[in-house]
């Protein structure tokens, strides 16, 4: 549709001009004494116009020849640029490949030209990032190259160049931040990662890539507080998988608990983990280990370790067989610490397991253990000896053996006891 309305536009101009120079009788005539010139309109205004295209053709030319000299230098900027461009994806590519002496070379070449165009005073707008890259990339290469020295220097340098508050700068100088972190880490210079990743500013020590460095490192350092918190946050920004995150909190909440030293200090570990951690069975498994192994209260840890018991009676229970058998020496060692009888509230909940499933060798022998405590020793023995018949656990099997043994001795049944201690023995 375009080109159809230039089509009519020419046809128009073309019309009207035959129009208008067709039947012009106009002259224009010239006195220059003693001669006189008539020349027809027309063709003075042909001449006119050839006239002011041969001096705007002039104009033009003069405005390209003076303009010559600095579109030279242009050519040179742009070349120079281009060379410098391509130096730096030298670097990269000589990183990337695992060629560090040639990519600290380009890197230092890349260097060497902007400086020398800066002292020309030919920089580019962009020379300081250029070279902040640059430097980045030369203390990459020195850091592989374990070349400390040159390493740091590089890295001062970039950050040198990246002082100002300008956004573009300020990634860069963040990014030289987050690699002088990582390097301490490669070092195990825990303190120095620890430092550098402090100096970070609010929002860049909440990225993903802070967050899992300063999970390394504050692992590294054995400090598993600062750890669990960094793996919460790692967890709600989607770092890791559902499961992964969940066992790096796990392990992280069991190490925690275990390093411990008092049953106060143990409890203030707990009541500072989430809901969800307490939950989790082998996190309070391993809180009420330390806690009886710190001689604290037992009572206290029936309340944490209730959690890992309803997940234990359950119809559907998915408990893993190696926490199971945690989860019933922890209450058994739980008995026999604890002077005089044991819990009646945990009694009947041992008791209502046991009699709603009765084939569970696990819970006769815990149900076993516990009527020993209350005294009822023919009880006792007969759900100790039923569940000598399903239990495959060596341990445990020892331990009912033992437990027979010892009321055999209370029954003064020495030949009962003796042959107990013997299979005790053999388990």
């Amino acid at each position: 549709m375009r080109n159809v309305l230039w089509f009519l536009a020419l046809f128009a101009l073309a019309a009207g001009v035959a129009l208008f120079a067709g039947n012009n009788q106009g002259t224009v005539t010239l006195f220059w004494p003693p001669h006189r010139i008539d020349l027809s309109l027309n063709l003075v205004l042909l001449l006119l116009m050839a006239a002011f295209v041969l001096l705007y053709a002039a104009l033009r030319g003069l405005a390209v020849l003076l303009a010559l000299p600095d579109e030279a230098r242009r050519w040179r900027m742009r070349h120079q640029e281009r060379v410098l461009q391509q130096g730096l994806l030298d670097a990269l590519s000589h990183l990337t490949a695992g060629r560090y002496i040639r990519a600290r070379k380009a890197a230092e070449h890349v260097l060497a030209q902007t400086e020398a165009l800066t002292n020309a005073e030919q920089g580019l707008p962009y020379g300081g990032r250029l070279a902040a890259m640059a430097h980045l990339l030369a203390a990459e290469c020195s850091h592989a190259l374990q070349d400390r020295s040159a390493r740091d220097e590089h890295a001062r340098q970039a950050l040198v160049l990246t002082q100002s508050r300008r956004r573009d700068e300020l990634e860069i100088r963040e990014g030289v931040q987050l690699r002088v972190a990582r390097w301490a880490f490669d070092d195990r210079d825990v303190q120095a990662a620890l430092q550098r990743l402090d100096e970070l500013p609010q929002g860049v020590a909440r990225r993903t890539l802070a967050l899992r460095l300063r999970l390394r490192v504050t692992r590294l350092a054995g400090q598993s507080r600062a750890a669990l918190e960094t793996a919460r946050l790692l967890g709600k920004h989607r770092a890791f998988s559902e499961t992964a995150s969940r066992s790096i909190v796990r392990g992280l909440a069991t190490e925690w608990l275990r390093n411990s030293h008092d049953p106060a200090q143990l409890h203030k570990a707990w009541t500072q983990l989430d809901e969800t951690e307490r939950r989790m069975p082998e996190v309070a498994l391993q809180a009420g280990e330390r806690m009886l192994a710190l001689g604290g209260d037992f009572a206290l840890v029936q309340q944490w370790l209730l959690p890992v018991w309803e997940q234990l009676v359950r119809p559907s229970s998915t408990l893993p067989q190696e926490l199971r058998l945690r989860l019933v020496l922890l209450l058994e060692r739980g008995f026999n610490q604890t002077p005089g009888q044991p819990d009646v509230a945990w009694l009947a909940r041992i008791e209502s397991a046991q009699m709603g499933n009765p084939r569970e060798a696990l819970l006769q022998y815990l149900a076993g253990i516990a009527c020993m405590h209350l005294s009822l020793w023919g009880k006792a023995q007969q759900l100790l000896r039923q569940s000598l018949t399903q239990l495959a656990d060596e341990t445990l099997r020892r331990r009912a053996w033992a437990a027979l043994a010892r009321m055999a001795e209370q029954r003064d049944d020495s030949a009962g006891a003796l042959e107990a201690w013997r299979q005790a023995a053999r388990s």
